[in-house]
């Protein structure tokens, strides 16, 4: 799981890092809103913790610069006490508000529950060990490669929204790939034939929904 954390108190930044690395976390620190943005599209960035207030571009502006183009979860961190700021930030997007100063084990804890993060999964007759990648149906070990199996946890973890082709390209594949939709139509069928066709639902003209209930294709 690639984090984004970008705080122009370097102390706190640095903190929140070595927290996050010890969870597991690949982690990427910004100290300005320029530079978080230059992190974003340069590497896969499933979820940003952004303070309010930083030099160049705001929180705020990274916030909406990120929920444009990507299904990236954000965090914002702030200071500011006033229940308008606190609506200001979730009306453009931000997935979660966290006023100064707090516990970074808080954090953590309500990262790991936004995005849906537990070792092991069991749906159905699937289980998904999410530490150690192995995957089983009924018993028996599935063997995806390294794309189905992160499309696979990136569907899991945004279970009940449909995405889109474009969506999942950008979050499982990248931001700068070149390839076609057509690509994620493919994974996705490997997929099916794996774990089972009703797993995965497609929404026509719109895009795959993981199904963790008892739902028909």
């Amino acid at each position: 799981m690639n984090i984004l954390i970008a705080d122009d108190e370097k102390h706190m930044a640095n903190i929140l890092k070595t927290y996050f690395e010890k969870e597991g976390f690949q982690v990427s620190v910004a100290y300005d809103g320029e530079e978080a943005l230059e992190i974003f599209y340069s590497r896969k960035i499933d979820i940003a913790v952004l303070d309010w207030m930083m030099p160049k571009l705001s929180g705020i502006e990274v916030c909406r610069e990120i929920k444009k183009v990507s299904l990236a979860k954000v965090v914002m961190l702030t200071a500011k006490t006033s229940h308008d700021d606190e609506f200001a930030a979730l009306d453009i997007g931000a997935d979660e508000y966290i006023r100064k100063p707090f516990d970074p084990r808080i954090l953590i804890l309500r990262i790991k529950k936004m995005l849906g993060i537990e070792k092991i999964v069991e749906i159905r007759n699937l289980k998904i060990d999410l530490q150690s990648k192995n995957v089983f149906r009924g018993g028996d070990e599935v063997l995806l490669s390294k794309k189905e199996f992160d499309l696979l946890k990136f569907l899991y973890e945004n279970k009940g929204q449909v995405l889109s082709r474009n969506a999942l390209l950008s979050m499982v594949w990248g931001l700068d790939y070149l390839g076609e939709e057509r690509t994620v139509d493919t994974h996705i069928n490997r997929l099916r034939d794996k774990i089972g066709a009703d797993h995965i639902i497609t929404h026509r003209g719109m895009g795959y929904r993981f199904n963790d209930k008892d739902e028909q294709n």
